[in-house]
């Protein structure tokens, strides 16, 4: 298959785009952008491969989690010690999943996927003051490790699947070590660019990217990851919360579907 934009029509650039945009803002406020890029590579190149497309799908998202870093690091300032060697073991993590990522058929995406967002989103939703508030259940060197076995977990699951990584790792950090919605946001997006670097590790050298879509993508995803990032941050946890209900079952919904054949 052929990644020249010249061969590939202007409906599916744009179609591209506008899910880089969506997947940025998404990702940004409650993660799980994935799941609105991989099902539109999927649409738009139906030829590629599954390496292909997951590759492709990083190049957009790194972008995206470059900008909403950011403006999180700047206007909540999430503590770096634990952020940083959550996102290094995340990054190996990554790599490893990356590896296994090459050897995983089609077929099993989707319901992996589904079991996992079923149940993050009942718990979420049957536990109304989950992310309220910071209460962290372990402090000092404890709470490092738990934040660092988080990030490694999700980050093979990130290099292998990918999608819903960021409400993973931010349904993690809230339910399982206490963090407040709005805080987690900020420290997935921080692990979240090392998964996606650690990813591209691995694809980028094998040359699974097709590049200049990826770059669309890219393009649209910062954009969307920036103006994400400040809605989440002038809005706050409950806001926050209240997306991260929404989108999961929205995505609970398609892929269930999908699962059974609905559409």
């Amino acid at each position: 298959m052929t990644e020249m934009l010249g061969d590939v029509g202007l409906t599916t650039l744009a179609l591209m785009a506008l899910a880089g945009f969506v997947a940025g803002w998404i990702d940004a406020v409650v993660g799980g952008g994935g799941l609105i890029q991989i099902p539109a590579l999927l649409l738009g190149f139906p030829g590629a491969s599954p390496a292909q497309v997951l590759a492709t799908n990083k190049i957009g998202s790194i972008a995206g989690t470059v900008a909403s870093a950011t403006t999180y690091w700047r206007r909540v300032r999430p503590d770096l010690r634990t952020a940083l060697p959550m996102a290094g073991v995340a990054y190996l993590g990554a790599i490893g999943g990356a590896l296994i990522g090459l050897h995983i058929p089609k077929s099993a995406f989707n319901p992996i996927i589904l079991v996992m967002l079923v149940a993050v989103g009942a718990y979420t939703l049957f536990k109304p003051s989950l992310g309220t508030s910071t209460a962290l259940r372990w402090d000092g060197t404890r709470h490092t490790i738990v934040a660092m076995v988080v990030g490694f977990v999700i980050g093979i699951y990130d290099g292998a699947l990918g999608p819903g990584t960021g409400s993973f790792m931010v349904f993690a950090l809230v339910g399982l070590m206490g963090y407040a919605f709005l805080e987690a946001s900020a420290k997935a997006k921080i692990a979240n660019f090392a998964t996606n670097l650690g990813a591209l590790t691995v694809f980028a050298p094998g040359g699974h990217v097709m590049w200049k879509v990826g770059a669309v993508m890219a393009v649209a995803n910062l954009l969307g990851g920036y103006v994400g990032a400040r809605t989440a941050v002038s809005r706050g946890s409950g806001f926050v919360r209240i997306v991260f209900v929404i989108v999961v079952a929205a995505f609970t919904i398609r892929i269930g579907g999908q699962v059974l054949g609905v559409w």
